[in-house]
């Protein structure tokens, strides 16, 4: 039997990988449904489905390798990381899917969760009151109006599979929907921030740098106290309170 190992684990969900399969037990049924729709829509390279019977979802793996993960070194030469930045191109060019996902929240409802986060960051002492308002302002760049597109969600590096300057493979689509495509950008290159010329290399256009920034701001000071109640520390090298002291 192969051995059994566990992906990522916490109160929400967990991934298991089992040889070439993956396991993704969870619990909200809408959140299972929204992948599958997601992934059979998605004009990129996906994993295939193999069976489903609630709360499990078995996907086969992708072939080929990340460019890296928040908090570790990057891997890739440009290309690579271009062909990432033209694949998430067509994504957000696609026809847009059923449902809003995590990057189309409405900005009023954005900047009150974000507004009252901070404050929790503070009053927990999480976070220097300095830190976490420095962020805040940098965030506004991200809270403004944008045309919807069809955007990932959760397009961590660890989601992007590459082999031989290729995208082979995209995966966790639980939070696709209609939102921002510099979202989805942002959190690609979040604690990558040197290859983010190589990825909009290949994305192509004229894309607003201040906003990508606000968008890190954005994920990380949401992220914070999640990771953090989740068994998870945002306080690595690299990882999310380096994202935000790297604005100071």
């Amino acid at each position: 039997m192969d051995e059994v190992q566990v992906v990522v684990a916490h109160s929400e969900r967990a991934t298991l990988r089992v040889g070439d399969v993956f396991l993704k037990v969870d619990a909200d049924q809408a959140r299972i449904d929204a992948e599958v729709e997601a992934m059979a829509l998605a004009p990129v390279p996906t994993p295939e489905v193999l069976w489903r019977k609630p709360p499990v979802l078995a996907i086969a793996a992708v072939p080929g390798t990340t460019l890296g993960r928040l908090g570790g070194p990057s891997t890739g030469l440009p290309a690579a990381w271009a062909a990432a930045g033209a694949a998430i191109r067509k994504l957000h060019e696609a026809p847009l899917p059923p449902g809003v996902g995590r990057a189309g929240r409405g900005v009023g409802e954005l900047a009150a969760e974000l507004d009252a986060e901070c404050a929790l960051l503070v009053t927990n002492g999480l976070l220097p009151a300095d830190l976490v308002t420095r962020n805040r302002q940098v965030a506004e760049a991200a809270l403004r109006p944008w045309a919807p597109v069809f955007t990932h969600g959760d397009l961590q590096i660890a989601h992007v599979f590459v082999e031989d300057d290729q995208v082979t493979g995209i995966i966790d689509w639980s939070e696709a929907g209609r939102g921002d495509a510099l979202y989805d950008l942002a959190t690609f290159t979040l604690g990558h921030e040197e290859h983010l010329d190589d990825v909009l290399a290949g994305y192509g256009g004229d894309i607003d740098l201040e906003v990508i920034r606000g968008w890190w701001a954005v994920r990380s000071l949401l992220a914070v106290r999640w990771l953090t109640e989740h068994g998870f520390d945002p306080f690595l090298p690299g990882c999310e309170v380096d994202v935000l002291r790297s604005r100071m």
